[in-house]
């Protein structure tokens, strides 16, 4: 068995971060880190004006998140792992998208000093997925603030995320393709991204899997 004790899952609005993260932590008993998304305030007002209120949105991720990174680095008496369905990089991602270039310049100064203190995972996995599919399981979730995502929006996160995972190399990685897949339904699904995460031989570097 892999020894990771730091795993996090990442992926674009929608690919099932979340989900596969509470799964695995379940039935690994490791503790589970989750974004607290919900408690942005900011959120729903960005979806409906992006441009207005993108700054504040992003700082108060930064900060949630952050906040997150440093109660990571105290040890957990009761798990010998940690899963978190995010990794604190993925807030420059956003950043990236949303902000412009003087707020981008600002929020950068802040974001360098806070993520030389991030907690580094030791494993990486990046679920892939199109848009169509994203689109598809944002509608499937219903969640209110979530009607007004467009497509457009998702396809430029994906482009940014594929673009920093091209360059990454601070912690292995591990990319799915979750187009065809269904890990929470088809068990065979689960246990083959199981079997590469947990008892596959630990690696450097970057592999993509589909499951079959």
């Amino acid at each position: 068995m892999n020894s990771y004790r730091y795993i996090a899952i990442e992926g674009v609005i929608g690919a099932g971060k979340t989900t596969l993260a509470q799964m695995l932590s379940t039935r690994h008993n490791a503790r589970l880190v989750l974004e607290e998304f919900e408690d942005n305030p900011f959120l729903p007002h960005f979806y409906a004006d992006r441009e207005r209120y993108a700054f504040q949105t992003q700082l108060s991720f930064l900060a949630s998140r952050f906040h997150q990174q440093n109660r990571l680095q105290s040890p957990d008496l009761f798990h010998e792992m940690t899963i978190a369905d995010y990794m604190f990089e993925k807030d420059r991602i956003f950043a990236s998208i949303n902000l412009g270039f003087d707020e981008l310049s600002l929020y950068d100064r802040i974001f360098n000093i806070m993520n030389l203190q991030a907690v580094k995972p030791d494993l990486v996995v990046y679920l892939q997925c199109s848009v169509e599919r994203l689109l598809s399981n944002i509608t499937k979730r219903g969640r209110s603030y979530e009607k007004t995502i467009e497509g457009d929006y998702l396809a430029q996160l994906s482009d940014a995320y594929t673009q920093f995972f091209h360059h990454y190399d601070r912690s292995p990685l591990l990319i799915v393709n979750v187009n065809e897949a269904d890990f929470v339904q088809n068990g065979d699904h689960l246990a083959y991204i199981e079997d590469h995460i947990f008892k596959s031989s630990i690696f450097n570097g970057t592999i993509n899997i589909t499951p079959r």
